[in-house]
């Protein structure tokens, strides 16, 4: 692994946050366990008036951001600070396990996470613009369309709308928020406007990463006594189709909110509350989960945003499995 610069690390901060730090090594680390020691180089730093450690990672490989999450609660019960994980490098699925973890950290040259200090600033976007917390569901489905799309054709807001069910204000809505983020390249052709993701959209993904939201609006368990699935395989069921993974006891099927209520009027099944033999698990979306799956389970991308919060490595590791297979 590229072993850690203290000076691009002062650096990074100096230009995203206009003010110089000098980092100190910690005074003492003997009361630490000898595997945080050895896996973590300590520094004392004051970032605006704020005394804090830095635990920079020597690990080869990253660790799950679980595990991380564990190991900065202990070394910071032993020093009383609040400390902030360094690393050279995360892949934007774990920065955003990180975050979810509520986790502080800094890669340097690409996105530091600091709340405590009300900072949350990524490279991608620096210049001075109000960002949304998260995409808007119309947005975000833009995204995944235009990442999964070849049809160049289908590229402005009236033939996408018709193409995915909303309507062209909404997706000129979307058009906006994307461009005033610079996600895509957009032009106008006499009054249409259009918009494509040219190069490696796998690039424009992890850009638009920080800002998407789980399809999934709420879960519950039913028991019905059809034989056929209401809707695509999506969590671990859809996970275990992708990858090696065992298929769960209870199987996960993904619907759109208007497709449950036509479901629940046609069979007036009702949701359990505890999981049962037999039952189905069920995921309401807030939008259609056939959109853009095949073979009657939900897309890589949707999966890979949706699942509950876990600390399972088992499913972390599958999930980056299967992003790493799509063929962009």
């Amino acid at each position: 692994m590229q072993k850690p610069d203290l000076t691009d690390l002062g650096r990074y901060i100096n230009e995203t946050l206009g003010i110089l730090v000098s980092p100190k090594p910690l005074a003492s680390t003997s009361q630490l366990p000898h595997f945080l020691q050895n896996t973590y180089l300590l520094f004392e730093v004051k970032i605006l008036e704020t005394v804090c450690i830095l635990a920079i990672d020597q690990s080869e490989q990253e660790q799950p951001p679980a595990i991380v999450h564990k190991h900065m609660g202990q070394i910071r019960a032993k020093y009383e600070r609040e400390v902030i994980y360094v690393r050279p490098h995360v892949t934007a699925y774990n920065r955003k396990r990180l975050i979810e973890h509520k986790v502080l950290f800094i890669v340097p040259g690409n996105q530091m996470y600091l709340p405590i200090l009300g900072i949350d600033i990524r490279e991608y976007f620096k210049k001075q613009r109000l960002l949304p917390v998260l995409f808007a569901p119309s947005t975000q489905v833009l995204v995944l369309y235009l990442c999964q799309n070849n049809e160049e054709e289908l590229n402005t807001p009236v033939q996408i709308a018709r193409h995915l069910g909303y309507s062209a204000m909404t997706l000129t809505r979307a058009f906006d928020e994307l461009e005033g983020l610079g996600i895509g390249d957009f032009s106008s052709y006499g009054r249409e406007r259009r918009v494509k993701f040219p190069g490696d959209k796998k690039i424009i993904w992890e850009k638009a990463l920080p800002l998407l939201r789980s399809p999934v609006i709420k879960r519950f368990y039913i028991k019905t006594k059809d034989k056929e699935r209401p809707g695509p395989l999506s969590g671990l069921s859809a996970l275990a189709y992708y990858s090696m993974l065992a298929e769960p006891k209870n199987p996960v099927i993904a619907l759109s909110s208007a497709d449950w209520k036509k479901y629940f009027k046609r069979t007036q099944v009702s949701a359990i509350p505890f999981m049962e033999p037999d039952a189905l698990e069920i995921e309401i979306w807030n939008y259609d989960p056939l959109l853009f799956g095949k073979n009657d389970v939900v897309d890589r991308l949707s999966l890979y945003l949706s699942p509950k919060d876990n600390h399972d490595e088992r499913i972390e590791s599958a999930l980056n499995h299967m992003i790493g297979e799509m063929k962009w």
